[in-house]
């Protein structure tokens, strides 16, 4: 297992550095497919942007396994007449753990600037209020590293409303064997499904069932496994919960039961229980009030299809997350035992 778990590790520190907000997501679409191609796998991109990924199995059984590579994101919404920046979310981040977090602006031309998500209110000894303002994008602003006070100064960048901008992830992990890092959610997981794609090449394993990867590009904005290639079965694998009345821990691979979209399949959940428990996988089982998965869009764009969802324990979703590798090992293990 270290060998995949070193694997996996690596895996989600390359992808995390490569921005991929919802609706600008190429860059690490292009990553993931070569290394696909490498594999010798068949696989294609929709016109959408999700890549599908397709195993032969030994039945005509087909299992679908997503993972999300889009992340939270800003959008420049406009420009004040100082030169600071506007923004409008993509997705939803917990706006004061970006309160001083650095950013990169990147131009429609492609040029890269970095800057700081600021209170506009950003100074002790000069606001009153700068302990105790929201922080919110109506309160919050972008200062860019550039020697601009004009609303002119910053449209001769090249900067405009619609660029993109990527927040900085700060990944890091600790001798420990916690991994911290914006967007574990869902890269995190992607990283396991291509260490389960590295071990079936590597060990040459024939699935139980036909299995169709879908690394899915607007699941972070609702819609991203919408529209799915055609799968008996759908296992979403993304961040687990944690906190309040949940069971999980960051050590732990999560099975949720229910989430805002309903019910899973209980007969999907109850094969999921009884590998962790035959394998001695650490697991959880959880309902998610708050939270929606590709297997909850698949659902709402119509398909007819079995569907779980499972995931390593992350703690602080959508601020500063954290896991462990014995949640990574717990995951990548389930989900082995299951295609085999």
């Amino acid at each position: 297992m270290k060998e995949y778990t070193n694997y996996i590790l690596d895996f989600a520190k390359t992808i995390l550095q490569i921005p991929s907000p919802s609706g600008f997501t190429k860059d690490v679409i292009n990553h993931l497919k070569k290394i696909v191609d490498s594999y010798d796998y068949k696989n294609y991109l929709t016109k959408k942007g999700n890549l599908i990924i397709e195993i032969e199995g030994k039945t005509d059984y087909t299992l679908g396994v997503s993972g999300h590579v889009d992340t939270l994101g800003a959008m420049i919404r406009s420009i004040n007449g100082d030169g600071t920046l506007k923004f409008t979310p993509i997705g939803g981040p917990i706006w004061p753990t970006l309160d001083g977090e650095y950013c990169t602006i990147r131009a429609r031309n492609g040029s890269l600037y970095t800057g700081t998500f600021l209170s506009t209110s950003p100074a002790t000894h000069v606001f009153k209020d700068a302990s105790t303002k929201q922080r919110n994008p109506e309160n919050m602003i972008i200062r860019i590293d550039e020697i601009v006070s004009s609303k002119d100064d910053v449209l001769k960048l090249g900067i405009a409303p619609g660029d993109f901008v990527f927040f900085d992830p700060k990944t890091t992990i600790t001798k420990s064997g916690f991994i911290k890092s914006r967007f574990l959610d869902d890269k995190i997981s992607v990283a396991i499904i291509f260490g389960l794609l590295k071990q079936i090449h590597d060990l040459s394993i024939k699935p139980k069932y036909n299995i169709k990867v879908i690394i899915s590009t607007y699941e972070e904005v609702g819609h991203g496994a919408s529209f799915i290639p055609s799968v008996d079965e759908l296992i979403a694998v993304d961040m687990g919960c944690i906190g309040e009345d949940l069971s999980c821990t960051e050590h732990q691979v999560s099975i949720c039961c229910k989430d805002s979209s309903g019910p899973y399949d209980f007969d999907i959940i109850n094969t999921l229980v009884d590998i962790s428990k035959k394998n001695k996988i650490d697991f959880a089982t959880d309902i998610y009030p708050y939270y929606g998965s590709d297997v909850s869009a698949a659902y709402r764009g119509g398909s007819d299809i079995k569907g779980a969802l499972i995931g390593p324990g992350v703690h602080a979703s959508h601020g500063m997350e954290r896991t462990h590798v014995l949640a990574i090992e717990n995951t990548f293990e389930l989900l082995l035992n299951y295609i085999k």
